[in-house]
């Protein structure tokens, strides 16, 4: 051991050993000038003040390594394995305590810390990316619920039927659909989780607000139930709903599985929802599916006429944008048409319709777009997962030292070239499965161009 440190010493330090050794002051540009060194033995140490200390020489005489050294980066690695792979300070203490002193120790710890594989494997953060740019359907002026989100929230407990002895409970759900671009919501209450009820709902949501180019959901079951159900009955030539869908040029959207964020315009609103809801029931304590169907056209009535941008406090300005202003007017709810003025809403009543539509969509650009502007978090643009790359698949089921690890095969870039969403293959039991997950499911283990 000695002659490995030596050698490194001889080859780090030339100036500092031929100083020392004709007797002279080191330069006061030496990384060593403020620790006063001396040379036992062949070998580099620390001089300093404690010579008197009851410590063992060791420690009060400690051994001088450069940074920028493998021996280095091997001992720091050895003392960082034996405290079990604790953080900095931890690693720091068995290295002094070893009687090793490390030339900007603390970066040299910190590097090794950060490409610990066991590090990660135990506290690495969840991949993230810079925030996408927002799709076009959030950001043009269609009809409300032209492009619509959809998920599901509950269970709520209702009297089914009055029995001698009490009543009969059951459950019920409801469909929140939420428009994309004037942010518009729309609620239908279900019986069940399965697909019929969810067809069945689609179909309440169509006749009532008229038909929609797509919608977009996540993964549940009872949504790919529903599309799958639709898919064979288009192959079945069956007229049923999905001819009515695509008759009017319908598709349904999913979302990568385990990804709500990537569906927060919708989940946004389930939260909503959910606080007026709660404030409601409050009043409500038998519950019936009439009640409840009542109570969520109010909740659907108050989320629709909240403000989209600060109130003005202008008097001049009465005008509050809301979804209802143009719900109200939803047979004239077109993108604006030009060569109409405010002296219009005193002329024709399809005039007035067209006006009030016009100033919705006029200071729909003007206010409520710019507040799309800022990505409020995930500003910062990362690295790519790419296919190779070794990941920890997180498993909510389980604890972190049973997570999965997984192999990258595939990824997904956005429409601005940075990956979201990655395929990753894992064994299990002598079994691979292939799975499709956001990168904030996972954690990078081992970049590719780092394998060998």
């Amino acid at each position: 051991m000695d002659v490995i440190i030596r050698a490194v010493q001889k080859e780090a330090f030339p100036v500092e050993f031929s100083a020392l050794a004709d007797g002279n002051n080191l330069p006061k540009s030496s990384p060593l000038f403020k620790l006063h060194p001396k040379v036992d033995g062949g070998l580099l140490r620390i001089g300093g003040r404690i010579q008197h200390a009851p410590l063992e020489y060791a420690e009060k005489n400690p051994l001088i390594l450069p940074k920028h050294s493998h021996v280095s980066m091997l001992l720091v690695r050895h003392y960082h394995e034996q405290v079990e792979h604790q953080g900095r300070h931890f690693t720091e203490g068995a290295i002094r305590s070893a009687g090793l002193w490390i030339i900007g120790c603390k970066r040299l710890v910190s590097a090794v810390i950060h490409n610990c594989i066991v590090c990660r494997k135990l506290r690495g953060k969840m991949e993230t990316q810079t925030m996408a740019d927002l799709p076009p359907e959030r950001l043009s002026t269609f009809p409300p619920f032209t492009y619509v989100g959809l998920d599901v929230f509950g269970p709520w407990k209702v009297t089914a039927r009055r029995t001698r002895g009490g009543h009969a409970e059951s459950k019920r759900w409801a469909v929140l659909f939420t428009c994309m671009s004037t942010r518009a919501v729309h609620i239908e209450v279900i019986e069940s989780m399965d697909t019929s009820s969810c067809i069945n709902a689609l179909r309440r949501f169509f006749a009532i607000r008229g038909p929609a180019k797509q919608l977009r959901s996540d993964r549940g079951t009872n949504f790919v139930g529903a599309r799958n159900e639709l898919e064979q009955t288009r192959q079945q030539s069956e007229s049923s709903v999905w001819k009515y869908l695509s008759e009017h040029g319908c598709t349904w959207e999913f979302n990568s599985p385990h990804s709500s964020h990537m569906g927060g315009s919708w989940e946004r609103m389930i939260g909503v929802a959910r606080r007026i809801l709660d404030s409601m029931l409050q009043k409500h304590k038998g519950l019936t599916h009439e009640i409840l169907c009542t109570l969520m056209t109010e909740v659907s009535a108050i989320i629709n006429a909240r403000p989209l941008v600060p109130v003005s406090t202008d008097p001049d300005a009465p005008f509050i944008l809301t979804p209802n202003t143009l719900l109200t007017q939803k047979v004239g709810a077109f993108p604006p048409m030009e060569g109409l003025s405010g002296k219009d809403l005193y002329r024709s009543q399809w005039k007035q319709t067209q006006v009030l539509a016009s100033t919705f969509w006029s200071r729909w650009k003007r206010e409520f777009l710019p507040t799309l502007q800022s990505r409020r978090k995930w500003a910062e643009s990362r690295r790519n997962l790419q296919e190779g790359d070794v990941v920890l698949l997180r498993n909510s089921q389980v604890t972190r030292n049973e997570w999965p690890v997984a192999l990258v095969t595939a990824a997904f870039p956005s429409r601005d070239g940075k990956v979201r969403k990655v395929e990753i293959l894992t064994t299990k039991h002598g079994s691979s499965k292939k799975f499709v997950r956001p990168i904030s499911e996972v954690t990078l283990l081992l970049p590719k161009e780092t394998e060998s």
